[in-house]
Parts: structure tokens; C-alpha cells; sequence
């Protein structure tokens, strides 16, 4: 079995958690300090009206420019990313919810403000910096564990949608793990994208990742790759937040024995 043509990959728009810890960042902690926020738990948090504008026009550029029809849709289970799919109005679109598709797990950071988070776990928020892949919030989950549950998602694309057009509508770190394993991406270069500032390294609110396993180049006369074996990354409501925008072949890299013993000795040893 092989996987879909194409994969489309969609993080909702801006929520209203996206908005309390923007404004947190600022000193407004306002948000952090109202039940009617922080009674609900953050799967239920709406798009701000800058969502929806974002979703909407995200709809109008994936109709206009990636010429599909999607065979199967998928969406996480929280009410930003639900909300953000029907916002696409994509043609006769059938939603699958799908709960595996749910954000990280960030445990007793989830609906703490920055400056909570910064006084009472200033430990573990520290811990963050020295791996980002593999650090666990306190009572949540790694990027790691997160992408072994795409694993099952990715399992179910290879099982029951080879060879169509497939679009799921997620999270921001549900993409990056979908990167992740899809890419087979080090973490080597997994820790410098995440520690870029250059704009088009990140996954925006209502970012599109498309995946295909038919070269951009040949206009299909080719025969469809048996990987998912090219991407481009794109921010349809902000286009120069996307970099170029172009196709790029993915390379999966493999090492002999001399590159694995080379990339160890970057490693200064502390004990020997």
C-alpha cells in the first residue's frame, strides 16, 4: 500500500489562546485571570475574528491554486480546527473528526499565562532549551510522543487513502510532527528550525503544507513517486510570511557507518 497523491496540511487559524498568549507576552495576563477562559478547557477555544478571516481566505487559495478535489477529510477534534475546516468551504466536503489529530498535550502549562509559566515552572521552561524535541511540559507530552501518534494517522492514510487527494485540518505542532516523520527529518535540523527567527521556518496560523507524490516539475507526464516525495509550504493570507513558496524535492537522509561516528564526535564528551 502506498500513500495518498497528495496530502494537505492545514493549521487552524487564530484562536482565542492564540490571542491570551500573545497579549500575555506583552504583560496583558488578562485573559489567564478570567474563569470564563481558563474554566474551559483549551480544545474549546474559538477563532478570534482574525481566524476567520484567516480560514476563509485560506479556503479561496487551496480552490483557486492547488486544483484539487479532495477524496478524504480530516480534522482534529478541537473546535479551532473544526471550525477552520468548514470555514474552507471546500465542494462537498465530508469531515472525518479525528482525535489523534488533537494538539499537544502541554499539561500544567496549558492556560497559564507567560508570566505564570515563567515564575512557577522557570524549571522546567529552562529544561525546554536544552532539547526542544524530546522535553516533556510538566504532566504532558513531548514533540516525540506526538509523533508517535501520527504514526497511527499515518497508518490509517497508508491503509485506506492510497493514491487520493487528502486534506487535514490540525495544529501547528501536529505539523511538525507530521514533518518530522514524513521527511525523516534529524533532529539536528529539527532544533535549528525550531530556533529559527527567519519567518518562513515556522508554522503560521492557517499555514498549508502540501505534500505530493507526482513531480511538480514533469506536469504529471511522470509516473506518481511511490513517497510522498516533494513539498511546499505556504501562508495563503500572507504570502511573504511563506519564503519563496516553491516545491522542493525532500531528501531522507541515510549514513554510513563513517558519517554516524562523525556526527558523534560533534559531541564533545564530558566523561570519558
Amino acid at each position: 500500500m502506498s500513500m495518498p497523491l497528495n496530502l494537505v496540511l492545514v493549521r487552524h487559524g487564530e484562536s482565542e489562546g492564540n490571542v491570551a498568549v500573545d497579549r500575555s507576552k506583552k504583560g496583558d495576563h488578562s485573559a489567564f485571570n478570567d474563569p470564563k477562559f481558563t474554566s474551559r478547557h483549551s480544545s474549546l477555544w474559538r477563532l478570534s475574528a482574525k481566524g476567520v478571516a484567516q480560514a476563509t481566505e485560506t479556503g479561496r487559495w487551496i480552490t483557486a491554486n492547488l486544483g484539487l478535489r479532495f477524496d478524504r477529510h480530516y480534522t482534529s477534534a478541537y473546535i479551532r480546527a473544526m471550525e477552520t475546516a468548514g470555514l474552507l468551504a471546500l465542494p462537498d466536503a465530508q469531515w472525518y473528526e479525528d482525535f489523534y489529530l488533537r494538539e499537544r498535550d502541554w499539561g500544567a502549562l496549558d492556560r497559564v499565562s507567560v508570566e505564570e509559566r515563567e515564575q512557577k515552572f522557570a524549571v522546567a521552561m529552562k529544561e525546554r532549551k536544552v532539547d526542544p524535541f524530546y522535553w516533556v511540559p510538566p504532566n504532558g507530552t513531548s514533540l516525540a510522543d506526538l509523533c508517535l501518534r501520527i504514526d497511527r494517522v499515518i497508518d490509517t492514510l497508508h491503509r485506506e487513502c492510497e493514491g487520493k487527494n487528502v486534506i487535514i485540518v490540525c495544529h501547528g505542532e501536529v505539523m511538525w510532527a507530521f514533518r518530522v516523520r514524513l521527511e525523516r527529518m534529524s533532529q539536528e535540523k529539527f532544533r535549528k528550525l525550531d530556533g529559527s527567527k527567519k519567518p518562513y521556518h515556522r508554522i503560521h496560523n492557517c499555514q498549508v503544507i502540501h505534500y505530493t507524490r507526482t513531480d511538480p516539475h514533469t506536469s504529471g507526464t511522470t509516473a506518481p513517486h511511490p513517497h510522498l516525495n516533494w513539498m511546499r509550504s505556504i501562508c495563503p493570507w500572507q504570502l511573504d510570511l511563506s519564503g519563496d513558496g516553491k516545491w522542493r524535492k525532500i531528501q531522507r537522509k541515510r549514513y554510513t557507518n563513517d558519517e554516524l561516528l562523525e556526527r558523534a564526535r560533534q559531541v564533545p564528551a564530558v566523561i570519558v
